[in-house]
């Protein structure tokens, strides 16, 4: 037989069932066992679905209510001590305070999962960390997948890529040296999964697809050696994200049972491993796109492998499935309004039905599902000749664009004496990052307009008064560049691909960004065009308002592709230059205007790097070639910003600097100003902008928090090049607290603007 497993599932549920409950937990609104059920039930749906398709292992240990490396770091009890919390006796209220802070502790570091859009809560390691083994939330899985009558097969991170992915803090030391007192404590938790009579334990090891230093990839022998001696069940390691087949020779002696290799995202690894002796699992259905494979395609790689591997040869998606939509079969409406994309699509319910047939044709033969992939094969053929998809203006404008079209006319130096002469900022000049708070009348509102029940003068109506009390709730606090709130957008990718031609959307496409947070990226399925302005009147509107400077906010090319799903019948950075271009339209337009401080957020930028180094010069030039195409044409006295947030540029400030653009605005205050050391040891060239309290925790920071951070930001920034914001947009926060937070940060600087002018 050929067996067929997974790494993981959804989390949220079908319609994200589990981030509306959690929410409405956190408001006091549902007890703590009915936030318990329900994602038990939603465990159990997962399992049944996984079972209908002939799975042979169901997934568990993947569920979580916030993060999976959040649960690692309490099975571990390396929980931050500065919470003061037991990790053997957590309560589900002091989790979610490690995720979300509280009154007197800041949330644990979020950063972006290897180069996915999914962010997980950073370990924080101290020299004495102390670990201690609490399997308790992997083993109640184990024991309700069970008593469903289900075959499971637990899923957790490898101590190794554990390790990889935290950060030192307190006393310098290395991590590294933490390893052989952790490797115990993982001993402990796999026996207790070993216990409940499970056959496998997977062990993901992502890191080894980056660029691991040799003393950590030599630790990868004896940390196996330790761990198939000492644990009673059969060990599956699991790479995925790129290719490892620079470590076949390495990986191919370790004493486990077997090996995941993803052949989606590096399909030339599979040679490397053709010699292998134990169980290969391929990862041969993508779990972060949402294209459907093309079946003969894919049992033309797998059938051969068949043959040499027999029973030793496992079938898989990529990855985890966390990282795609639930159910293609509920989009009506996009089966209805564009039925041939429709047939091009495949969701987690439609890749482990993809995975049944495979699984089906390599024991049975292909005949046996001969229609379904006939079907499959057609799909395919549609999708290659549709003329819905190629624009050959689109094509022309990129070809025929001028010599040196992604410069600025003028160096920084130059343009910032025009820009600053008519802005007439005083020091520290404080902004907010772009979006207000998100009413619960403006989503109802913007929901009847897109169903029609709501006319076209009267949706414009509230979002025109919501924008007023935006700009009305600034000039209040004082606030130097003010922004329109983004009341009109219900996602900073979706909205603009909403009005650019080439994309489409999904009704119930959602996909897990962090905790409760989901986001539903549109599909770029044909060539990139933008028909009439997107955001000039909203901007406008907001302008005739304040006498203050208003700032024009659009999402950047990068971000905008990475955060979508993206054809991948062309070049990504053909599509990102497709998207640039469009945009420089629209900043051109807004110039006109008189919106002449525009925002260009790159929040992606970071995580759109290749895993592999070698891989980096490439994706930076395209990727900073297509930001600056973006404002290509505008002119000196036009202020250029760009936000990033929750990713480290340590590494790549040369490429950020080269950007260009005049202001940049960091998330930092999750990592107390650390980030901005690295700028400021740069000497980065440009404006900047810290971010000085995290949005993403409702507490308000106390004065003297802000304070901290703006010293710490003056003694590495010259006071004439800092900006003072937040870390990040305010649309997930409530009015109150925003209004709390700005107020603090509003006050804090002007206090030290008097102490830098005498």
């Amino acid at each position: 037989m050929t067996t067929f497993h997974l790494s993981g599932f959804p989390r949220v549920g079908a319609k994200r069932e589990l981030k509306f409950a959690q929410e409405r937990y956190w408001r006091g609104e549902i007890a703590e066992q009915d936030l318990l059920d329900i994602a038990k039930a939603l465990r159990e749906i997962n399992w049944k679905h996984q079972a209908a398709a002939n799975a042979d292992y169901v997934a568990v240990a993947d569920f979580t209510f916030y993060d999976h490396i959040l649960d690692l770091q309490v099975a571990t009890g390396a929980i931050p001590a500065r919470f003061g919390f037991d990790s053997q006796h957590l309560t589900l209220d002091q989790y979610f305070q490690l995720a979300r802070g509280n009154k007197t502790q800041f949330a644990i570091e979020m950063t972006k999962w290897f180069d996915t859009n999914y962010h997980y809560l950073v370990p924080e390691f101290q020299v004495d960390t102390q670990f201690k083994a609490n399997p308790a939330h992997y083993v109640q899985q184990i024991r309700e997948a069970k008593a469903l009558g289900f075959n499971a097969k637990p899923t957790i991170v490898g101590p190794l890529t554990f390790l990889w992915l935290g950060k030192e803090k307190g006393s310098a030391f290395n991590r590294f040296d933490l390893l052989n007192k952790l490797l115990p404590i993982y001993v402990e938790i796999l026996n207790a999964l070993a216990k409940e009579g499970v056959d496998y334990i997977q062990i993901d090891e992502p890191a080894l697809a980056v660029d691991l230093p040799e003393q950590w990839l030599a630790a990868y022998k004896e940390v196996y050696a330790t761990l198939t001696t000492q644990v009673n069940a059969k060990l599956l390691l699991a790479t995925y994200f790129g290719s490892v087949a620079e470590h076949a020779d390495l990986l191919k002696s370790l004493p486990v049972a077997g090996l995941h290799i993803d052949v989606v995202r590096a399909p030339e690894q599979l040679s490397a491993f053709i010699d292998y002796d134990k169980i290969l699992s391929v990862g041969i259905i993508d779990g972060r796109n949402i294209w459907r494979a093309n079946l003969s395609q894919v049992l033309d790689i797998v059938e051969p492998l068949k043959a040499k591997f027999a029973d030793r040869l496992w079938i898989a998606p990529s990855c985890s499935l966390l990282h795609s939509p639930y159910d293609l079969s509920v989009e009506t409406q996009l089966q209805a309004n564009k039925p041939e994309l429709y047939h091009w699509l495949s969701f987690c319910l439609q890749k482990i039905q993809e995975l049944r047939v495979i699984k089906t044709a390599l024991e049975q033969g292909r005949q046996a599902v001969q229609a379904e992939i006939d079907a499959s094969q057609a799909a395919a053929d549609e999708r290659a000749n549709s003329k819905e998809i190629h624009r050959p203006e689109v094509a022309t404008r990129l070809e025929n664009l001028p010599k040196g079209a992604d410069q600025r006319k003028s160096p920084f130096e130059e343009r910032i004496k025009l820009q600053n002469s008519w802005l007439n900022l005083p020091l520290l000049p404080t902004t907010s990052i772009g979006s207000f708070p998100q009413t619960k009348e403006i989503r109802l509102a913007r929901a009847a307009f897109k169903k029609g029940d709501l006319s076209v003068a009267d949706y414009e109506a509230a979002m025109k008064k919501e924008i007023e009390l935006v700009v009305r709730e600034q000039e209040k606090l004082d606030l130097d560049v003010l922004v329109h709130g983004e009341a009109e957008r219900n996602d900073m990718v979706e909205y603009f691909g909403e009005l650019l031609e080439g994309f489409a959307f999904t009704k119930f496409g959602w996909v897990q960004s962090y905790g409760s947070r989901c986001v539903k990226p549109p599909v770029i399925y044909g060539d990139v065009v933008r028909p009439e302005p997107m955001t000039v009147r909203w901007s406008q509107y907001a302008q005739s308002l304040t006498k203050k400077v208003m700032k024009g906010m659009l999402t950047g090319p990068v971000t905008i592709l990475q955060w979508s799903f993206v054809r991948n019948d062309i070049p990504r950075s053909t599509v990102c230059k497709q998207i640039a271009v469009a945009l420089s339209d629209e900043v051109l337009d807004l110039e006109k205007a008189g919106i002449k401080v525009i925002q260009i957020d790159e929040p992606a930028i970071r995580e759109g790097l290749p895993l592999k180094r070698a891989d980096w010069d490439a994706y930076l030039q395209w990727a900073g070639e297509a930001f600056r195409l973006s404002s290509m044409g505008c002119q000196d006295d036009t202020q250029i910003h760009t936000h990033m947030c929750y990713s480290e540029f340590n590494d790549i400030l040369p490429a950020i600097a080269a950007l260009d653009a005049d202001v940049i605005t960091i998330e930092t205050s999750r990592s107390d100003m650390e980030l901005l050391t690295a700028f400021a040891d740069f000497k980065y060239p440009n404006d900047i902008g810290p971010g000085v309290y995290d949005i993403h925790s409702p507490r308000v920071p106390t004065e003297a928090e802000v304070e901290h951070l703006l010293r710490k930001a003056l003694q590495v920034v010259p006071k004439e090049r800092l900006w003072v914001n937040p870390d990040c947009g305010l649309k997930t926060r409530g009015w109150t607290e925003t209004i709390e937070q700005l107020n603090v940060m509003v006050n804090v600087t002007k206090k030290l603007r008097t102490e830098l002018a005498q």
